[in-house]
């Protein structure tokens, strides 16, 4: 035989022995960096979870984790959703037609659906929901509990869902972007004065509300280059007196485009109608603007997408 053959024979043999080496060792290397992930899960009450497997079946018992499973293509794992999730898709059809379960209220979700469809991880919010997440703990449910109180600590809970669900890089290269764009509009609204912002939760003449320096969303206000005008108060939530945000002053008013106090969407004309609002700025310079609440509630992706809309309200000369 010729021997030139002989060692390119030998020679191919061993390149794809060493090929089969490299994969059967990469393969096994995956595995062991997601089981990795998923044996130190923690989440935002500090609550560490272990799972042995990604999950199959989860649920969703609040609108912004919902949007975070289906941004890093972990949708099709879900199960059940809440009655107040509506993004990214129209969830109340897909539960009409069979294609979805809805464990009912944000505030209080169904127990026994929950039981009945016996999910690998279960994906919630804090505060209102901490009773129901300690039930579902009890009973031996794996949960996670989103609940950040910064911009950051949404990125960070992205990047949670990715490692839980088997989602990483894409969990990784939705942050990127996401960065991306937030820095884009920092960049832009660097130098420019930073207006004083009011933003309204919840209005009535004796009962208002708004955010205070310790939301998240002030963060949000502040990357879209305003400062929040009751930033001062160190609360998240802050139950304030209508002369006191007169004499405040704010250069800029931005109000959820639903419903304000009563449930029943005001005019911007009634909102300048309000006694005492025509002596502020935002009032006399017809800078009141409308914007989707649920970008600047729900703690998830659409969080840029509410920077970069407020950004515009603040500065419309640069966008």
């Amino acid at each position: 035989m010729n021997t030139k053959y002989i060692i390119a024979t030998v020679a191919v043999i061993v390149l794809i022995a060493s090929a089969a080496f490299i994969y059967v060792y990469y393969q096994g290397q995956a595995p062991d960096e997601g089981i990795e992930a998923l044996e130190n899960l923690v989440d935002d009450q500090n609550y560490k979870t272990t799972l042995t497997a990604y999950p199959e079946k989860i649920i969703s018992v609040a609108p912004s984790c919902t949007e975070i499973l289906f941004a890093i293509g972990a949708g099709d794992k879900v199960v059940a959703v809440t009655d107040y999730c509506d993004y990214p898709y129209d969830f109340a059809a897909w539960i009409a037609e069979g294609n979805m379960t809805s464990v009912g209220d944000f505030t209080a979700p169904n127990l026994e659906v929950i039981t009945a469809l016996s999910p690998d991880l279960i994906l919630a919010s804090g505060g209102v929901q901490t009773e129901s997440v300690d039930n579902l703990r009890a009973r031996g449910y794996k949960i996670l509990v989103l609940d950040p109180t910064s911009v950051d600590g949404i990125l960070n809970n992205i990047e949670l869902v990715g490692n839980a669900t088997g989602k990483r890089a894409e969990a990784t290269n939705l942050i990127n972007e996401l960065t991306s764009r937030i820095d884009a509009v920092g960049e832009t609204v660097a130098d420019a004065a930073k207006p004083k912002v009011y933003y309204e939760t919840y209005y009535e003449i004796t009962s208002s509300w708004t955010i205070g320096g310790l939301a998240w969303q002030t963060e949000l206000i502040e990357k879209a280059g305003g400062t929040n005008v009751f930033g001062d108060q160190q609360m998240a939530y802050y139950q304030y007196q209508v002369e006191s945000l007169i004499a405040r002053n704010p250069d800029i008013i931005v109000l959820p485009a639903e419903g304000m106090g009563t449930g029943e969407q005001a005019s911007l004309d009634a909102v300048k109608a309000r006694p005492g609002w025509n002596t502020m700025n935002a009032v006399q310079n017809d800078r009141i603007y409308q914007i989707d609440p649920n970008l600047l509630e729900r703690s998830g992706p659409r969080i840029v997408d509410a920077i970069e809309q407020l950004a515009e309200f603040f500065h419309p000369e640069l966008f």
